[in-house]
């Protein structure tokens, strides 16, 4: 253990000591911010991940969880040297928010080119989760044990008011409809009550250009704009611990001497 100092701290050092306090319980709680909407993320909007055959939207997820933990962890050491007044924990503090501040700006400078670039480079990845969609669609809808993709796909429809892959004529070459009578799943209908599908009337279903895939497409680009938006947001807000940081073991180290 290092030597605490005898004399009493000046106005300078007690202000640095509850100034990184408060901004590490903000930390923190930025960091348990992140966790829960990784999450919830994770949770909530898991049927979406065997539909799409991709890692992407998975992936985000999992980058806020990890993100933040990583934030509670930083928050939790950054806590205990500035209470415990130990230079060399405070050093360790302060490597560690280097590094997150790096990986932080780094990630969300990737997310937000991704984004940017997406719309006119991604036609390819488009028709592969178009084609993906359709197939899932078509070939396992309200098949035998397929009852998650079945509710998955309903849920799709519904959430985000969409009918079929690209339109509502993909379910035309479906299994389902083979020994269905209806046209479309009663979810493509704006008031979904049962055998609502057997009509494909505008008036009726949802029928927006681009189908599910598109409205899928936007959701995930903008989870990722999201993602990176955050990573920069906290990756700012740790340049402030940093420099309290660097100030009270500054002050700390005047009052040892």
């Amino acid at each position: 253990m290092e030597a605490r100092a005898e004399k009493t701290h000046g106005c300078g050092t007690i202000c640095l000591k509850y100034l990184l306090l408060l901004f590490n319980i903000l930390f923190w709680l930025a960091g348990g911010s992140v966790l829960a909407v990784g999450v919830w993320t994770l949770v909530e909007k898991s049927d979406y991940i065997s539909l799409l055959n991709s890692s992407l939207y998975s992936a985000s997820a999992y980058i806020l969880i990890v993100a933040g933990v990583i934030v509670i962890v930083t928050g939790i050491i950054g806590c205990c040297a500035t209470l415990k007044e130990m230079k060399s924990l405070l050093i360790a503090y302060l490597c560690l928010l280097l590094c997150v501040f790096l990986l932080e700006v780094i990630a969300g400078v990737l997310a937000y080119i991704t984004y940017q670039e997406c719309f006119p480079l991604c036609y390819q990845l488009n028709e592969e989760l178009r084609q993906n969609l359709k197939m899932t669609m078509q070939q396992k809808y309200q098949q035998p044990g397929e009852e998650s993709v079945t509710q998955a796909v309903d849920k799709l429809q519904q959430e985000f008011k969409c009918c079929g892959s690209h339109n509502y004529s993909d379910w035309t070459g479906s299994v389902w409809l083979q020994v269905n009578e209806n046209l479309v799943p009663d979810s493509c209908c704006k008031t979904p009550i049962e055998l609502c599908g057997r009509r494909d009337h505008p008036s009726n279903i949802y029928k927006v250009e681009g189908g599910c895939i598109m409205k899928l497409e936007e959701f995930i680009l903008s989870q990722l704009y999201i993602l990176g938006a955050v990573a920069i947001g906290i990756a700012f807000l740790q340049l402030v611990g940093m420099m309290l940081t660097c100030c009270l073991y500054r002050n700390l180290e005047e009052e040892h001497q």
